[in-house]
């Protein structure tokens, strides 16, 4: 049984840190996990973690870096997640969570039209990899500077 003082401590920690009412059904935060994976998109990927509440499972991702809205990058990739819980679970998921900079909560519905714009991006994403045709599609030199593509890159920003 646990005690009150460390039942009391939890519950603060997860309120300094934004984490959500509901068990922890899955995480990548302190040990690394197994990513999950679509057949149907050929994706993978790993919230930060999965809450299990109420018979639903919520992908959480938590963003650092002064952001102050939900870029549109983070919108797919917490879309990304939804559809991988959905497939790996086999249940519905609702909406994602995005966490900006350990103060500001965002739900992200995983509606139709949301979950129509993540399938339309990733065919174009393959498309363009496979045409070989891939161009920046931003002036951020931040985001350039920390793309996992960089080395490949004939048009990043220095």
């Amino acid at each position: 049984m646990i005690s009150k003082v460390l039942s009391r401590k939890v519950e603060r920690l997860k309120e300094d840190y934004k984490i959500q009412k509901g068990a922890i059904e899955y995480s990548d935060l302190n040990v690394p996990a197994e990513p999950f994976f679509s057949k149907k998109y050929r994706i993978a990927g790993k919230p930060d973690y999965v809450i299990h509440d109420k018979d639903r499972y919520i992908p959480v991702e938590l963003k650092t870096g002064g952001y102050k809205i939900p870029q549109k990058n983070h919108i797919f990739q917490l879309a990304a997640y939804c559809h991988l819980i959905e497939e790996n679970y086999n249940v519905f998921v609702p909406y994602g969570i995005l966490v900006l900079n350990n103060q500001d909560e965002y739900k992200l519905p995983f509606n139709p039209k949301v979950r129509f714009e993540l399938e339309n991006t990733i065919k174009k994403m393959r498309y363009l990899l496979n045409s070989k045709t891939i161009t920046r599609n931003h002036e951020d030199p931040y985001r350039c500077e920390n793309c996992s593509m960089r080395k490949y890159c004939d048009i990043k920003i220095k």
